[in-house]
């Protein structure tokens, strides 16, 4: 028998815990990033200290231990809570003999793992480019010696030179690819407004249960896991509201506290959703311990993206594991549980009352020589029931409220 279980890297977490914030948390964070990513954490390591190391990011005493630590539990890799450089990351190297990542490396691996549209690819790609030019100078003697080639590159410029110029050609590249889809985008997005189409964004820190909640609202099939960014294109789907009005969700990459520039740069065009929106959906963990902070941090980069104004929804969502107060719900505040279904009908209903007033149900009685604004009423809003009757027309409808004005009279009075 031959046993084809794949096994999982053994991995080392990091961190110099400068008092920025919380180092155990974070911790805690980038080890379920590891996990997504296929990696077993084995040990964290955290120290105190004023300041980074200029050549390690960490004391040269405690990367001695972490040394020792790597051959006794035979560590595969070590991933740091924090950016290095490529000259830290030749150090730690060198002392360690084990391969060393960063936090942005890590989520740039688990993007590349989970892109699979042509434009979530394009983003990943561009994000690793934008990442690597900068740490290309530190990489190692490799990179320096001169290259050969016929036609290839100038006299006398060296290998580096020759990277870092097909860096940059590749990013000009795939920069005018997404400049194109950009445009696609923007024409999309011209059409819905032209068209009336009502937009609500999804919006939350990763794992929160944004999928989850468009699956159980729309059956739109979408993957939804327990890991972190297990979404990473735009998904749509139309819903109607109580009012008889349809919304057009849309579900957005989950974001992350210290979500690396290159990202947010790379997926500003996908997180962009929300600044058209009509109101945006936040969708907070509220089994999370962690949970106002998540929430804070959704909150800070949508003010980043341009979304002040635009009415929000707060949806508490895993409430079937979390003990909430009564008192927390209000008009624009729910809770729920997208895998139980429970408390779905009081989000439609937030949503709708977050919505601009466009289009307005009504019951009409129109006479028989007015039918004429039947059609009148079907080119932006809905019919859902016609009767004739002996005094006109009972009409049950969801009318435009440019045309509200011109039925107004001919309201059924309760």
């Amino acid at each position: 028998m031959i046993d084809n279980e794949v096994k999982k890297p053994r991995v080392m977490l990091a961190a110099v815990d400068l008092g920025e914030y919380d180092a155990e948390q974070s911790l805690d964070e980038l080890e379920e990033l590891a996990q997504t990513a296929g990696a077993e954490t084995v040990v964290r390591v955290i120290q105190k200290r004023p300041a980074f190391d200029s050549a390690t990011c960490i004391g040269s005493g405690r990367l001695e231990e972490m040394a020792e630590i790597c051959q006794r539990e035979e560590i595969d890799q070590i991933i740091f809570d924090h950016e290095l450089t490529a000259t830290q990351i030749r150090n730690i190297e060198e002392v360690c003999g084990v391969h060393t990542i960063d936090r942005t490396m890590l989520i740039l691996d688990i993007f590349a793992q989970r892109a699979t549209t042509h434009e979530g690819r394009l983003q990943v790609e561009i994000a690793q480019h934008r990442y690597r030019l900068p740490r290309l100078a530190g990489m190692g003697v490799k990179l320096s010696r001169l290259g050969a080639g016929i036609g290839t590159r100038g006299p006398g410029e060296t290998k580096l030179e020759t990277d870092r110029r097909h860096i940059r050609a590749r990013i000009a590249t795939i920069n005018q690819e997404l400049k194109e889809i950009e445009k696609r985008r923007e024409h999309q997005r011209a059409r819905r407004k032209k068209d009336g189409v009502l937009i609500c964004a999804i919006v939350g820190y990763t794992n929160v249960g944004k999928s989850t909640l468009l699956n159980t609202l729309t059956e739109a099939d979408v993957l939804a896991e327990n890991k972190l960014f297990a979404t990473l294109e735009t998904t749509s789907r139309a819903i109607e509201l109580p009012d008889g009005r349809s919304v057009l969700l849309i579900d957005t990459v989950g974001l992350i506290r210290r979500l690396p520039h290159h990202l947010v740069e790379a997926f500003k065009s996908t997180l962009e959703e929300a600044a058209n929106a009509d109101v945006i959906l936040h969708i907070c963990d509220a089994s999370s311990d962690n949970c106002e902070e998540q929430a804070r941090v959704t909150l800070e980069l949508l003010k980043e993206l341009g979304c002040e104004g635009i009415p929000v929804v707060t949806a508490f969502n895993k409430c079937d594991k979390a003990d909430l107060p009564d008192d927390i719900t209000s008009d624009d505040v729910v809770k729920i549980s997208a895998k139980e279904g429970t408390g779905i009908d009081n989000l439609l209903l937030a949503i709708q009352n977050a919505l601009p007033q466009s289009a307005i149900r009504t019951r009409l009685l129109l006479p028989f020589d007015k039918a004429g604004l039947l059609s009148v009423i079907r080119i932006d809003g809905k019919v859902f029931s016609e009767e004739y009757t002996a005094e006109g027309i009972v009409v049950d409808a969801l009318v435009d409220i440019k045309v509200f004005s011109k039925v107004d009279e001919y309201k059924i009075k309760q």
